[in-house]
């Protein structure tokens, strides 16, 4: 089944780590959909936000158990992919800010 580039990304990620990634390295991370693979994932990032992809890594993150006095809850598990750019390429989405 083929998916759009807009339902395999969900959201670029931003925190602190990843944007010294971003930095430091040249990669950049999104919240992913959870059956996505890593192929899709690339196709997504080059059509979407047309840049060229030099590869994929992808974490699969466990939701954490809270609780809140005497009741216990998850929080949903979710996938993340950290995806590195070629070399002179760079993303406009976070130089703006």
């Amino acid at each position: 089944m083929k998916r759009g580039a807009f339902e395999v990304l969900i959201q670029p990620l931003l925190t602190e780590k990843i944007t010294a990634m971003r930095e430091g390295a040249n990669k950049v991370g999104f919240l992913v959909n959870k059956d996505a693979n890593r192929i899709e994932v690339k196709r997504a990032v080059e059509s979407a936000l047309k840049v060229r992809v030099e590869r994929v890594n992808i974490l699969n993150v466990r939701g954490k158990k809270k609780r809140l006095g005497r009741f216990v809850g998850k929080r949903s598990d979710w996938k993340k992919a950290i995806v590195t750019l070629k070399e002179g390429e760079k993303l406009e989405l976070y130089e703006s800010a």
